[in-house]
């Protein structure tokens, strides 16, 4: 039979519990038919981000909601200058981010990215750079990508990309691509082959916008 929710909840704690990123004592955990939320608090948007990843790893989630509240500790509050000044250093810092073609909007603590950029890389280049800069309490990644494909070139290179991985079943995963944005259907059997898939839509280039409508159906233990 398949993991009742029981069972994911208690997993789902004991792999908070083991990932060392954030202090899971502050994290509480829910489970309804496969639906994890988190609730409570962390102390820095990194971390809320870490609680989020490390439940993407666990067999038998089918979503995750990501209610968790952040909590600056007094060190780390930043104006919204302070903290646009931060992101504009952090960005030019890294090579795999062209930041004159990036623009940064700062407001309570949430970071705001937009412009284009020629590959996704570059977008979540830029995303990783200001994640976890002291201060930040959200980013809206709003970056756009610019480069050009055929929607036939784009799903070849998408497919050929999920025959390479051992862990997704390309045959159940339909790709349908227009005017570079790419739509993802079919089933998987865990939320972190959703996630593996939808990372690789999103490295084909011309890629600009994934949809995914990809069901997660958990394997029988």
């Amino acid at each position: 039979m398949a993991i009742n929710d029981l069972q994911l909840r208690h997993d789902v704690e004991a792999e908070l519990d083991w990932d060392s990123r954030f202090d899971s004592r502050q994290i509480g955990v829910a489970v309804k038919n496969g639906v994890v939320s988190l609730t409570g608090h962390v102390a820095s948007y990194a971390e809320k981000r870490a609680a989020e990843e490390a439940v993407q790893s666990i067999s038998g989630v089918r979503a995750i909601a990501n209610d968790i509240v952040i909590e600056l500790p007094s060190c780390a509050h930043r104006t919204d200058a302070e903290l646009a000044e931060a992101v504009i250093a952090a960005m030019q810092g890294n090579v795999a981010v062209p930041a004159e073609r990036i623009r940064v909007f700062v407001r309570d603590g949430w970071i705001t990215l937009e412009g284009e950029v020629a590959m996704w890389y570059q977008k979540s280049a830029a995303e990783a750079a200001v994640s976890s800069l002291t201060g930040v309490k959200g980013v809206s990644n709003s970056i756009a990508i610019s480069t050009y494909a055929s929607a036939e070139d784009i799903r070849g290179k998408i497919e050929d990309a999920f025959r390479r991985r051992a862990r997704l079943d390309a045959q159940n995963i339909r790709v349908t691509a227009t005017h570079g944005m790419v739509t993802l259907e079919g089933e998987v059997h865990s939320w972190g082959e959703r996630q593996q898939a939808e990372t690789a839509a999103w490295q084909a280039p011309g890629v600009s916008k994934v949809v995914d409508n990809i069901t997660v159906c958990p394997l029988p233990a």
